[in-house]
């Protein structure tokens, strides 16, 4: 069931999600850290380097993360905007939870074709 194809891309969409709550969810634990720079992840070009079965490669994420640029320079060097933080993290949310439910309907869709339903 690890194979890629049963899934289309919505296993790969899972794990770049996952990654961008992650670099979201610091930047937003570091709001007021001196000179902390905000990160996001660009979630197309991480899908531009899904290599098949395999998902998506280091490689790719480390390529897909960009530095955030500020809204408003702090005086401190710290580039996170809290409230732009905030609701990138809620949007991935929302993409990860949709994204997740697709993937239950097919795990169901597979369990129920296997047991003759």
């Amino acid at each position: 069931m690890a194979d890629n194809s049963l899934f289309g891309i919505h296993g790969a969409a899972l794990e770049v999600r996952g990654q961008r709550m992650g670099v979201l969810a610091s930047n937003i634990a570091n709001a007021s850290t001196p000179g902390f720079k905000a990160r996001d992840i660009d979630f197309r070009a991480a899908m531009a380097g899904a290599d098949g079965p395999g998902g998506v490669g280091d490689d790719a994420m480390t390529a897909a993360t960009r530095y955030r640029v500020p809204l408003q320079p702090s005086i401190d060097g710290n580039t996170v905007d809290l409230s732009t933080e905030q609701t990138a993290f809620a949007e991935n949310a929302v993409a990860y939870q949709t994204t997740l439910s697709f993937l239950n309907g097919r795990i169901g869709q597979i369990t129920r074709a296997l047991r003759g339903e």
